[in-house]
């Protein structure tokens, strides 16, 4: 034992500061407090039979649903993320689709492929982990930073940031011209084997001798990296050939050769990079403030996650706004918490835990972040507000779970439900305020990569 460890120990007994175990006589007056009762036998039959969600559901609240919205985007076609983490992308991707179908009156649901985007996505972050291994390098194995790395080496999971980045630098295609594999829909077991062989690399290029090529290690490690995408999902297109088509399939104009590059500055052109500002609601920090998160980026040469913390009236009004111009919006939230996946309902009131256990669960948003009991979790698109009496009652998503999930692929979620789960909003700079747009121009406060707030979107 170190010595001022015991030093410590020691100083504690000496001022009565006595620690307790759970000891005999401590377990005979806990089990007292708490004697079961009748209720509690039957609780407990329940509980050993069922899902405790099953058993604490609140039936006053399973009426019929209210699907009503006075302020929606129009939308067509579902997409369907299955067993990845890729709701980040699959949101950024389906607020730009939805612009392009409104745009070219597109008769056709348009979906761009998610499986063309996430090959570039893991390669850049094998190249982000590995460069960050060589930058790191001196520093020590238990060093905060090199630990995270080492235990992050790579992800499906991501933020809008990572979209951005991305479409920039490799366009985007059809659905139709690559299509999903079943290692793009069932990342887990793929990933993991590309994380291993990083950490593998990784530790090759800490242990390299003094002077070694190390640019040139990291690039043959990139390539067995590149050869295991491409035997998972594919070659990236490099070229393609496309044309609209009516609702009844048929091409409405003769197909034309693009690259992803082209095809996306012809019929989107969007700069993700510089017309958006990435919005969060973060109690435990100061509002009106930027912050960016190291690390926090898909692309070794792109951006780390910057957003403007601000308060849920704010963002709500921009929210607003967005939707009554016919533009849809990334958002994300802890979607795990109170929702009930059958109907596609996110409400406070879906669920009574605190009865069936006789205890309460009353920590505020604040206090659930700080204690990491809740954080952004999942990625969707927003598109739908009820507004009544000029305040906004009810917000809805387009998810990426399927047509047949939730309320015919949607969440409804209610505003109270939205005031404690909502985190990230991104919006356009059109429908911001001088001082909002102002406020995401000063220079961001770093966090560290380890921070709360790095958690991506599945």
């Amino acid at each position: 034992m170190k010595k001022s460890l015991f030093i410590g120990i020691f100083a504690a007994f000496s001022l009565g500061l006595s620690a307790q175990g759970l000891t005999p006589e401590v377990l005979s007056r806990i089990q007292a407090k708490q004697a079961p009762t009748v209720a509690d036998k039957v609780i407990h039959n329940a509980l050993a039979a069922g899902d405790v969600s099953a058993l604490a559901t609140n039936h006053a609240n399973q009426g019929e649903m209210d699907t009503y919205f006075n302020y929606s985007v129009n939308s067509k076609g579902i997409t369907d993320q299955k067993g990845s983490g890729r709701c980040w992308m699959f949101t950024g991707l389906n607020v730009l689709r939805a612009q392009m179908m409104r745009q070219y009156k597109l008769q056709q649901p348009m979906e761009f492929s998610e499986v063309y985007l996430f090959f570039y996505d893991q390669l850049e972050k094998a190249n982000l982990f590995l460069q960050a291994v060589i930058d790191t390098r001196s520093k020590s194995m238990d060093d905060k930073t090199v630990e995270w790395l080492f235990k992050n080496p790579l992800s499906d999971g991501g933020t809008f940031t990572g979209v951005a980045d991305l479409t920039a630098k490799y366009g985007v295609v059809p659905a139709s011209i690559m299509p999903e594999t079943y290692a793009s829909n069932n990342t887990s077991r793929f990933t993991s084997l590309i994380k291993r062989k990083l950490r593998e690399d990784g530790i090759r290029l800490r242990t390299a001798d003094k002077g070694a090529d190390l640019q040139a290690m990291k690039e043959e490690m990139l390539a067995e990296v590149y050869h295991m995408l491409a035997l998972g999902f594919g070659e990236p297109v490099k070229e393609f050939k496309w044309a609209p088509k009516d609702k009844d399939g048929k091409l409405l104009s003769e197909p034309k050769t693009y690259t992803p590059q082209e095809f996306y500055k012809k019929f989107l052109g969007n700069d993700l990079q510089n017309d958006y500002i990435m919005l969060m609601n973060d109690p435990t920090r100061e509002y009106w403030r930027t912050y960016e998160i190291e690390y926090d980026r898909h692309t070794y040469d792109g951006h780390n996650w910057r957003y403007l913390n601000l308060p849920l009236d704010d963002i709500k009004e921009m929210a607003i706004a967005s939707i009554q111009d016919s533009t849809m919006m990334y958002f994300s939230c802890d979607v795990g918490k109170e929702l009930d996946r059958t109907r596609g309902l996110l409400d406070l009131n879906n669920y009574d835990y605190g009865s069936i256990f006789g205890v309460t669960f009353g920590m505020n948003k604040e206090e659930r972040i700080r204690s990491f009991d809740s954080g952004s979790s999942h990625a969707m698109t927003l598109m739908a507000v009820r507004i009544e009496d000029k305040k906004p009652v009810m917000w809805k998503v387009e998810n990426s779970w399927g047509a047949s999930s939730g309320y015919q692929g949607h969440l409804i979620m209610t505003d109270e439900w939205f005031n404690e789960y909502m985190f990230r909003l991104v919006i356009h700079k059109k429908y911001a305020s001088r001082k909002v747009t102002q406020a995401a121009k000063k220079k961001p406060i770093m966090l560290p990569c380890w921070d709360p707030m790095f958690a991506a979107e599945e």
